[in-house]
């Protein structure tokens, strides 16, 4: 998938969560389902996420191929990236489930603030993507701590399904 496309994803996925968010009642920013995720929870990670995949592209590249190396494969498209993740998942809901539970929930009175966080931090990827060269998107590495090392384009388009997964779970909670 060509860098604009990916940033078109990212908007897309981005704003279909900003709008739920804004029709939801506050109330339910603290409630969730039981032994789930709270909405605060969710954006909270999302926002955690970012953040990290944000700040490791900061990094310079020589030491991005310095410490994770380069793609020895052809990379991966959309498609395989959100099966890949989907049998990850599957197989490794233990893992993942420990691996998050400890999230603090943020408040309603952090709402505000942690949404405009989010909304900045995807712009920055979205600013980001765009600045990067297609032999870095395909050639990079960067760990993911569920699906292993993955190229820099295949972490992007995967955060763009994590979005929407996110979206879809809470759709479906309340």
């Amino acid at each position: 998938m060509k860098k604009e496309k990916i940033v078109d994803l990212l908007e897309e996925k981005h704003s279909n969560l900003f709008k739920w968010l804004e029709e939801q009642p506050k109330e339910n920013w603290e409630k969730g389902p039981v032994e789930k995720w709270s909405t605060s929870q969710h954006i909270l990670h999302l926002v955690n996420s970012l953040q990290l995949l944000n700040k490791v592209l900061s990094y310079p590249k020589f030491l991005l191929k310095y410490k994770f190396g380069i793609c020895n494969r052809k990379p991966r498209d959309y498609e395989a990236v959100v099966k890949n993740y989907q049998q990850k998942l599957l197989k490794n809901q233990e893992k993942a489930k420990i691996f998050n539970q400890s999230l603090k929930m943020p408040t309603l009175k952090e709402r505000k603030r942690l949404i405009i966080k989010y909304q900045i931090q995807q712009k920055k990827l979205q600013y980001k993507t765009k600045k990067l060269d297609d032999k870095n998107l395909d050639t990079l590495l960067i760990p993911h701590p569920l699906m292993g090392k993955m190229t820099i384009r295949e972490i992007i388009m995967w955060t763009a399904y994590h979005t929407e997964h996110h979206t879809v779970t809470l759709k479906k909670n309340y």
